[in-house]
């Protein structure tokens, strides 16, 4: 129990609490309406002008409950309060106006709207009203049991609604989170595949243009060709983002484009393999077997030393599909350089089609990328 009452201290106000509006200004119109109303022609009443009174003094109450929570609790019940008092002192009747059920509704927004630190001694505040009140009218065992389970109803109520908003609030995060991590993840595969072919062509024009300079032309073709689909791709994410309403990106390459990312006349060589029944894909993973073996291409391209040749085997088993992706490159001595974001934001896509990705260096040299895909994506 120490843990929970320590958690509800320190529990902060909601940040979602609206503004007084409209319908607030129509709640305490007819709540002082009411008041006025029932302070008139209710029989019997002892002490009429003076509880017509105190009961108005609810009205800047209900104004502030959300703002105020805890000043707005003491002063509607401190009211009630007051009232019973009057009744122990002049052996009166029942004081109160049916009106000033009101008062639930500051409990309410004391448990709904309040930080930990006003809850706390709010309710407690409240409690020795209640106990207060019922000694006074000399409440029977029935009123009482029926005065708890409504007050506990009114709490547990304002409890539910303050916990579900903040669920709530807690998924819009964890989506956004994830949307983050969707986007950085898609910057990482399109954007830096793109600007390793242009950092590698550029590199290979410094040697073309001093041996052969009538090659440099074909060169620079190239990275002219990748900036723009770089730049395509780009303003394509900044669109999507940028709307309002949902904007579909353009259509996404699968494993029929992956032949594209073959270059006979490049170095290193690469060369695409598909096997099997690979055209009725689920286009989640279509899409995330070309993003692994570009990515998985863009590595071998920054880090494979010497490497003369990479494969990009794909090939269907059943219901799931297997991408390999490798190099013959060098493996340097030492120890197996940690992984980067391509590699994590290569593992996170296949768990999220409920995959797997294996990665790292061979015996015979090289490095291998191995994922397994289910061809179809549970719903």
């Amino acid at each position: 129990m120490t843990p929970v009452r320590r958690s509800l201290w320190h529990e902060p106000r909601p940040a979602d609490a609206p503004p007084v509006g409209r319908l607030d200004r129509l709640l305490v119109g007819a709540f002082a309406a009411s008041v006025l109303v029932e302070g008139i022609v209710r029989p019997g009443l002892a002490l009429r002008p003076l509880v017509t009174v105190l009961a108005l003094a609810l009205v800047p109450a209900l104004l502030w409950r959300r703002d105020r929570p805890l000043i707005a609790a003491m002063i509607g019940w401190g009211v009630a309060g007051l009232l019973s008092v009057l009744q122990l002192a002049v052996h009166a009747g029942d004081l109160g106006l049916y009106a000033m059920m009101a008062d639930l509704v500051l409990l309410y927004a004391l448990v709904r709207w309040g930080s930990g630190r006003e809850i706390v001694p709010g309710t407690a505040f409240v409690t020795v009203v209640v106990v207060l009140g019922m000694y006074a009218s000399s409440a029977g065992w029935a009123d009482v049991f029926g005065g708890t389970v409504l007050l506990l109803l009114v709490v547990a109520l304002a409890v539910v609604f303050r916990y579900r908003a903040d669920l709530w609030r807690r998924q819009q995060r964890e989506i956004r989170n994830q949307e983050r991590v969707a986007l950085a993840r898609e910057l990482h595969d399109t954007v830096a595949h793109h600007v390793s072919a242009i950092a590698v062509q550029a590199q290979a024009g410094g040697v073309v243009a001093a041996l052969q300079p009538e090659k440099a032309a074909e060169v620079l073709a190239a990275i002219e060709a990748e900036a723009s689909r770089t730049l395509a791709e780009m303003r394509s994410m900044v669109r999507v983002l940028r709307e309002e309403q949902a904007v579909a990106y353009s259509p996404q390459p699968g494993v029929a484009d992956l032949p594209a990312l073959a270059h006979a006349d490049a170095t290193p060589t690469v060369e695409v393999s598909l096997t099997g029944s690979l055209t009725r894909l689920a286009r989640p993973v279509d899409a995330a077997l070309y993003r692994l073996a570009q990515e998985s291409l863009t590595n071998a391209v920054r880090h494979a030393r010497g490497a003369t040749r990479v494969g990009i085997d794909v090939c269907r088993e059943g219901d799931v599909v297997r991408l390999r992706v490798s190099d013959d490159g060098r493996t340097e001595p030492g120890p197996a350089p940690q992984p980067g974001f391509g590699l994590l934001g290569m593992a996170e896509r296949a768990q999220l089609l409920g995959g797997s990705l294996d990665a790292g260096p061979v015996p015979e040299g090289g490095w291998v990328v191995e994922a397994v895909l289910p061809a179809e994506v549970r719903a």
